[in-house]
């Protein structure tokens, strides 16, 4: 009954409001013409600091009306919940203006004449994915120049409500509130809308959507972009349409429009990486069965009668090479002569991919007005934490004012804090991994004998083996590890970051990057390296294997070797991070929103206000980016580092990110309240390590190739060491295995049981016989086959980097039609420019201005005449 009484009184309180005749969904104030910009939203409860609180809020707010912004508040009374109160924020045309030239914002100042591109005549072709004109842009082309607040007659302001677009404003008053101050606590001056929200004087600060995302709003002067958006680019049936970039950057703004489209950009050149690694793994289905090594290993009368010596000491028992008969099989799927030409094409496929997004990125920079925008510009920009915390001043040699900086000891000090904590991070990863690895070592037994033993896992053994269940749930666990590991990360690398207090917002982003992609890289890739690299590569010979820690021993590869385990470990981390980042991305903000709004579900649709619709989304923070860019880099590695053992890597990574276009597109339009707008020209320092990433995955397949797979000891087989011509791969397993006596078994390593009393045993090496003179030592072939690994490796290192960089060479950074564009758009700016200041001149000559002279009139002609030459 109290609960209904509550609901009837909101109702009343909420119709009476609604007498203004206001639309509760509208984006304006009360008086239906002034836009709001910003919103800022605070719990007015009467806890111990609420008086601390409110005189945080009304100097704030006091000093906000002093920079010009107009404020608008709604009463806890009029919100859902009767507790929360919201500010309503507006940036008049003075402010706008002001700050406009503050900022560098380029306006439009005459419609772009530059006739288009020469039409595609496959357009007819791609017409099903393409979108509708007016969404891919929705508005015309101009040049454009730096606001002026002198120059306002030389630009085209037809409405001043509408001149900067709500993406502008929002980035306007942003600048403002996160450098207005609002008193002083201990001494120091505070100042910055984050400051009030860390400590809880706000509860949250956001500009609005324009409408709700699944109709179009009622007022008539709403864009409605946020439906547009969602209807045409954020429904997962629209997979298969382009991006509407433009209008993406005009809502958003440039960082993000930036993002996505590097994002398309990336599965795009997916497509064609995941077309030839489906053609090598088809050809290794197909050649299945023409695999003389696992017809050699399933044939009874070899693989049956050869006996491997024990995998494991004393409980593990002698072995039949046939039972692995399944197991070889399926390597060849994936290692086999179309793997060393996917591994050359990779390497390839990496340099056209850098070099034409630079070229894609350069067409997009003049398109959306970045050509002029340098990152200096930000850099003059201090964070407002750095002003906070930095209480010295020195001169900056640039501005030549006088501002805060962070003393050398100061800096050393915390870098070595930050350095020493980063270490030891990495540290505990490789610890967990050796963790893994001896579990690897220590189950494996577990695993022989329980095989063995148990009737019902009769019928799997020759699928589910134990050294790939060993591997399987090894993976499992890793992956666990990682999850766990890379949660509490987060927050170390935040703080440790906000601890070096760096100066600039690009500076932060830069260090914060190279902390989490370090610790992510030897985090997802360090399991991958150990079974490409180290497993199985220092396992000794029976009677004189190597242990770890001098007690648990090293794993020996699967005698079709060990490219299948790499392939399983790639598979399960590869697939589980794909999945778990989708859940996490989509699945947890949709409940945390349906739980957040399950009481406004009850409340009539007309009485939900568009702030308070906005406030119950999720907050898609200031490093909502870095998180996607970093899931992109770390799948980027796997299909490239090692791309060598499993070509399908491509195919799942664009399976992946089709559907990652649209989860990130959903969210962002339904899910996350509205993010502040932000320029950026390209996607950053994220350039540089996908260009380390790429020279590395060189390294990596040639090694892969070389060292992991069986492709180098075959081919040595094949032209040095056959004897059949009918069948020159006949023959090969027994070449590739070595004997041992068991009666040279020490008691350490000898199987408790041999009930048929075997007197020899097989094991995979290149060693001399036990009755050679030099028994047990590593013979001729051994060598031959490693002076060939080194030689493949020099020669596909050399002949890939010597390709890459000719592609490099070959194709320009900026295309010639924007390089000619660039320079027809900077002359035509510069002649209007001068062709305004010339007029302006002839007007204060008219009017008998004496500081108008005729030789600044002169002059001023001249260098029109100049530009025109030039």
């Amino acid at each position: 009954r109290q609960s209904g009484r509550r609901y009837n009184l909101f109702l009343k309180q909420r119709l009476r409001i609604d007498k203004r005749h206001q639309s509760k969904d509208s984006i304006f104030f009360r008086d239906g013409v002034r836009r709001i910009d910003f919103v800022l939203s605070y719990v007015d409860d009467l806890n111990k600091e609420w008086e601390k609180k409110l005189e945080r809020r009304k100097e704030f707010e006091s000093n906000l009306q002093k920079a010009g912004l107009e404020l608008e508040t709604e009463d806890k009374k009029e919100s859902e919940d009767g507790k929360i109160c919201f500010v309503k924020i507006h940036a008049p045309w003075e402010v706008l203006i002001t700050y406009a030239e503050v900022l560098n914002i380029k306006v439009p100042i005459k419609e772009n004449d530059i006739p288009s591109m020469v039409e595609n005549p496959l357009d007819c072709m791609l017409a099903p994915f393409r979108l509708p004109e007016k969404v891919m842009h929705p508005e015309p082309d101009y040049f454009t120049a730096p606001f002026s607040k002198e120059k306002q007659e030389l630009y085209l302001i037809n409405d001043e409500s509408t001149f900067f677009s709500p993406s502008m404003r929002n980035r306007i008053v942003n600048y403002i509130l996160t450098r207005c101050p609002y008193g002083t606590e201990e001494g120091k001056k505070k100042f910055g809308i984050k400051r009030l929200l860390n400590n809880g004087t706000y509860s949250a600060a956001y500009p609005l959507h324009d409408c709700q995302y699944w109709k179009k709003a009622n007022d008539p002067n709403c864009d409605n972009e946020r439906y547009t958006l969602y209807m045409e680019w954020a429904r997962f049936l629209r997979f298969y349409k382009e991006q509407p970039l433009d209008l993406i950057r005009k809502y958003y703004g440039e960082k993000i429009g930036i993002y996505f489209a590097w994002l398309g950009f990336y599965t795009e050149m997916l497509f064609l990486a995941a077309v030839i690694g489906l053609i090598c793994f088809l050809y290794g289905l197909f050649t299945m069965d023409e695999n003389m090594s696992s017809k050699e290993i399933c044939d009874p009368a070899i693989g049956g009668e050869i006996i491997m010596c024990p995998l494991c000491d004393r409980e593990c028992e002698y072995w039949r090479l046939n039972t692995t008969c399944a197991s070889s099989e399926y390597s060849h799927l994936f290692d086999n002569v179309a793997t060393l030409f996917f591994a050359i094409f990779m390497g390839i496929w990496v340099t056209l991919f850098l070099e034409f997004w630079k070229r894609r990125q350069a067409r997009l920079k003049y398109e959306w007005d970045l050509v002029d925008f340098e990152e200096e510009q930000q850099q003059l920009q201090l964070r407002p934490e750095y002003e906070a915390k930095c209480t010295q001043k020195k001169k900056n040699p640039v501005t030549q004012e006088m501002e805060p900086y962070l003393p050398i000891t100061s800096q050393a000090v915390r870098f070595c804090i930050s350095g020493t904590t980063v270490l030891f991070w990495v540290s505990l990863i490789i610890a967990s991994m050796i963790a893994v690895i001896v579990y690897r070592l220590a189950v494996y037994a577990a695993f022989a004998s329980l095989m063995e033993n148990t009737q019902t896992l009769q019928p799997i053994s020759g699928l589910l083996t134990p050294q790939l269940a060993t591997s399987v749930t090894a993976s499992c666990l890793n992956f666990v590890i990682i999850m766990i590991l890379n949660f509490i990360y987060e927050r170390i690398a935040i703080w440790i970051t906000d601890m070096e207090i760096p100066r600039t917002h690009m500076e932060y982003e830069n260090r914060l990057t190279m902390k989490m992609f370090l610790f992510q890289f030897v985090n997802y890739y360090s399991s991958c390296f150990y079974v490409a690299f180290f497993k199985g590569k220092f396992v000794g010979y029976p009677g004189a294997y190597t242990y770890m820690f001098n007690r648990w021993r090293n794993e020996e590869c699967d005698p079709a070797g060990c490219l299948i385990e790499l392939t399983t470990q790639l598979t399960i981390v590869m697939a589980g991070k794909q999945i778990w980042g989708n859940i996490q991305e989509a699945i947890v903000p949709w409940i945390c929103n349906w739980w957040g709004r399950r009481k406004a579900r009850n409340n009539p649709e007309n009485l939900y206000s568009r702030w308070e619709q906005d406030h119950d989304l999720q907050t898609f923070g200031a490093l909502g980016l870095f998180y996607e860019y970093l899931e992109m880099v770390i799948q980027f590695g796997f299909i490239t580092l090692f791309v060598a053992s499993f070509p399908l890597a491509p195919l799942l990574a664009l399976m992946n990110n089709i559907l990652e276009i649209r989860v990130d597109s959903w969210k962002l339009t339904t899910q996350y309240r509205r993010p502040v707008a932000a320029k950026a020209h390209s996607i950053g320092v994220w350039q540089e390590i996908l260009n380390g990433m790429a020279i590395l995955s060189v390294v990596t397949n040639a090694f892969i190739v070389a060292f992991t797979s069986d492709m180098i000891p075959r081919l040595v087989y094949y032209y040095a060491y056959s004897e059949s011509e009918d069948s020159p791969m006949s023959g090969y397993i027994n070449n590739s295995l070595s004997v041992f006596q068991i009666s040279d078994f020490p008691d350490r390593n000898k199987p408790k049981l041999n009930p048929e009393n075997f007197v020899i045993c097989r094991y995979r090496d290149y060693r001399y016989p036990p009755d050679h003179e030099r028994r047990y030592l590593h013979t001729m072939q051994f060598w031959h086959i490693l002076a060939a690994k080194l030689a493949f490796i020099i020669i596909m290192e050399h002949v890939v980097f010597v390709v890459k960089f000719f592609v490099a060479w070959m194709i320009p950074d900026v295309p010639a039609d924007v390089k000619a564009k660039i320079k027809r758009e900077k002359y035509l700016t510069q002649k209007i420019l001068h062709e305004y200041e010339l007029e302006k001149l002839k007007e204060r000559l008219c009017q008998g201005d004496k500081r108008a002279t005729e030789k600044e009139f002169i002059a001023t002609e001249g260098r029109m005449e100049l530009s025109r030459a030039m």
